[in-house]
């Protein structure tokens, strides 16, 4: 027996159509730095959208699912082009600034992507590479900047408002099938090459559904939401698709990344939520301490991409701002948990249940995998490798020039599952705790020391910036744990003082007796610590290592 509910696709193009009629007087708003930001509302944006698809299939011809890739900051125009190509049937391909230029080329190369949408300010990082990028036909330039260093260009070079003058404000949006690619995102590559994740039509549309569900995000179009993780960092965790289901309004802070102009604009334009990777609050809390700001707007900041210290998270509970934890990854579309605490959880209680990573929605099914593949239980103590599965998971990467797609056995069970490489626990009512990566787990002895743990209490302590540690080579034990320290400015604490405040709170065989001050701790391009940098330095001598021996 079959249902007798319509079979209508689950498509951008319908989220696009929605967000710029229903929603027309929403509006996003782009800091340019210089106090006159820009403001574009939805029905603005849908209708640049359908001149820019015009533009990509009359002038450059773009066809079928061709990839266009953007190397972009968070603007307006980064917000058309992600509705302009995948509504037309082409692929949206957002390429990740920071990376090194060999991956940025290689990535671009392994997509094939036909034209690529740039900001102005990016020119300098594209310019070198277009002589390794096979596939480009066309350069699309968005906004100020230098366009010298395009000048020898061996392809075409557009502008992007002189290319959508003049074309119809309207576009006959192709009826897609859902399952079909609408955008894709590639790792960020820090073991071998990035892996290219596509997502479907079907997966953003439902992926946005739960971003805006009331024990997700929760936002309506009373909200303004700064969107300041990337729009190249796993579809801006989905927002400015979500944003067009609901009528969320969006300020976009362009380049403007660093924690004085993000404290202006918060002050100035007053988004209610914020979302954005732990780095970016702890800079922008310092600078709140140094130079006090007007935030009452913002009520609520999602944080995910790393683990949140606790003391980040109180700092910015005195200051009427609720962080909500999240956690997911590429594959993952990212939204996996989201840590809003259960209806009878009492005050003390709350605290614990926003310091885990969070509670799985119906959308995302979990199971933890001991070392020898057995399902473990929900019983908050077993702690296994995280897998999951769902409508917004990916089951592959990408497989590009190589053919078919693959799914490495390191990165997918055999039944299918994705294997997250995090080490966790998972409640009894579902709320995940992660302890590590699984290549970051300290292996003394044969017991685990959680990396995570040592550094959320060192970073606790007021000394201390940031620290970072990591697991070293020794002779008794087969690995110790390695504390690297940032500490703060004018701070002159010890390591046998920070080992003392460790001791309050972590059990004495898993103090590290390795310490070392470094000036920052290494972070990727999607602002992560890279632990493997640490790891490297030491292994070739270039830290300044301390030895600290336990008190008897």
């Amino acid at each position: 027996m079959l249902s007798t509910m319509q079979d209508v696709p689950l498509t951008v193009t319908r989220l696009l159509r929605h967000g710029s009629t229903i929603h027309s007087s929403s509006h996003v708003t782009t800091w340019t730095g210089d106090g006159a930001p820009q403001h574009r509302s939805y029905g603005e944006i849908g209708e640049r959208a359908a001149q820019l698809a015009r533009a990509l299939r009359e002038d450059l011809g773009v066809e079928g699912d061709q990839r266009v890739a953007t190397l972009m900051w968070n603007n307006a125009e980064h917000v058309e082009a992600y509705y302009a190509v995948p509504c037309m049937g082409a692929v949206l391909h957002t390429l990740n600034l920071r990376l090194p230029a060999e991956q940025l080329a290689w990535i671009v190369n392994h997509a094939a992507d036909r034209v690529v949408l740039v900001n102005g300010s990016l020119i300098p990082l594209l310019a070198p590479l277009l002589p390794h990028l096979a596939s480009v036909e066309h350069i699309v330039v968005s906004g100020p900047g230098d366009r010298t260093p395009l000048a020898d260009a061996a392809v075409p070079v557009h502008e992007y408002e002189e290319l959508i003058a003049g074309k119809p404000t309207s576009y006959d949006w192709p009826e897609l099938d859902e399952n079909t690619a609408a955008a894709m995102c590639y790792t960020s590559g820090t073991t071998g090459d990035p892996k290219g994740v596509v997502y479907s039509h079907r997966s953003i549309y439902l992926h946005s559904m739960q971003v805006n569900m009331a024990q997700s995000m929760g936002l309506t179009d009373h909200d303004t939401t700064l969107v300041v993780v990337p729009q190249f960092h796993v579809n801006a965790w989905g927002l400015p698709h979500a944003v067009f289901m609901t009528g969320v309004n969006m300020l976009m802070p362009d380049r403007f990344l660093q924690p004085e102009p993000l404290a202006e604009m918060i002050e100035s334009v007053r988004p209610t939520h914020a979302a954005a990777v732990p780095t970016i609050w702890q800079g922008l809390l310092a600078e709140l301490t140094a130079k006090p700001r007007d935030i009452s707007s913002l009520t609520q900041v999602t944080i995910g991409g790393a683990a949140c210290p606790p003391s980040l998270m109180e700092a910015y509970d005195k200051l009427g701002v609720q962080v909500c934890h999240a956690w997911g990854m590429t594959e993952t579309s990212p939204l996996g948990t989201i840590a809003r605490p259960p209806a009878d959880a009492n005050e003390e209680e709350e605290l614990g249940y926003r310091l885990t990573q969070g509670r799985f929605p119906a959308g995302v099914e979990p199971r933890l995998t001991g070392p020898d593949g057995e399902v473990l239980p929900w019983d908050g103590e077993s702690a296994g490798e995280l897998e999951v599965r769902g409508p917004w998971i990916a089951g592959a990467y990408y497989g590009g020039a190589a053919g078919e797609d693959f799914r490495p056995a390191d990165k997918f069970s055999e039944d299918g599952w994705l294997k997250t490489g995090d080490v966790g626990t998972i409640s009894p009512d579902g709320y995940l705790t992660l302890t590590d990566r699984a290549k970051d787990v300290i292996k003394s002895g044969g017991e685990w020391i959680s990396s995570m743990d040592l550094e959320n209490v060192l970073m606790a302590h007021p000394d201390v910036a940031e620290a970072a540690v990591v697991a070293v080579p020794d002779d008794r034990w087969g690995e110790r744990p390695l504390a690297t320290v940032v500490l703060r400015e004018g701070a002159s604490t010890d390591f046998a003082t920070l080992r003392a405040f460790l001791a309050e709170k972590i059990a004495k065989w898993q103090l590290p007796e390795r310490w070392a001050i470094i000036p920052a701790v290494p972070k990727t391009s999607v602002g992560k610590f890279d632990k493997k940098v640490i790891r490297r330095q030491y292994a070739e001598g270039e830290l300044d290592v301390e030895q600290v021996k336990p008190q008897q």
